[in-house]
């Protein structure tokens, strides 16, 4: 009897952390709707042409060519960009969204916060994290940190103002480097 309880917890334990496991390695498809493009369809482009063709990523499309960022974002990289969505965008306050928008220098602060030089994929992001035992720092194209860290078995990201956002979506491969998709804007206060 008790070989057949510790069995029968044995195999529930190990489900349960198989299950965990996997829901950690799927990637979340935050864009998908009848007759827009996602991300993924657009790998053959830059990161402002693939951007340029999501749906939910029209504000930062637009913040990008506002903060005058098209061109480098067209360059020869390897950028890592992390994407907020329209729906992020929406949580500033539109008084103070427009007056950034009509700001290129402050605008392109907060959107190179977004754009990490290099390219990081999933497995370079897992990487990092495991070299810095949980948390790793990464640098901006101007020059910025943010704190990679695991939080609520999600990859979290803080900026230096504190701001966290999560990961929802990685590895949208460009010619120039990847993008992934986050949950909020970094150093926007």
């Amino acid at each position: 009897m008790k070989k057949t309880v510790l069995i029968a917890a044995t195999a529930l334990v190990i489900v349960f952390m198989s299950n965990a496991l996997f829901a950690q390695t799927q990637q979340k498809d935050t864009v998908k709707k009848a007759g827009t493009t996602t991300a993924a369809d657009t790998s053959a482009k830059d990161i402002v042409a693939t951007l340029a063709n999501v749906a939910e990523e029209t504000t930062f499309t637009a913040a990008i060519k506002a903060a005058n960022l098209e061109t480098e974002l067209k360059g020869v990289g390897p950028f890592t960009v992390l994407a907020p969505n329209n729906d992020d965008f929406a949580t500033i306050p539109k008084s103070k969204l427009d007056s950034l928008m009509k700001d290129p220098t402050k605008l392109a602060f907060v959107v190179k916060a977004h754009i990490i030089s290099g390219k990081y994929d999933k497995a370079a992001l897992i990487k990092e994290l495991v070299a810095g035992k949980g948390k790793a720092t990464l640098t901006t194209i101007d020059g910025q940190k943010l704190t990679l860290s695991v939080k609520d078995k999600k990859l979290a990201i803080t900026d230096a103002q504190g701001t966290t956002v999560q990961v929802t979506s990685f590895d949208t491969p460009c010619t120039n480097g990847i993008i992934h998709g986050i949950n909020g804007i970094l150093m926007s206060r």
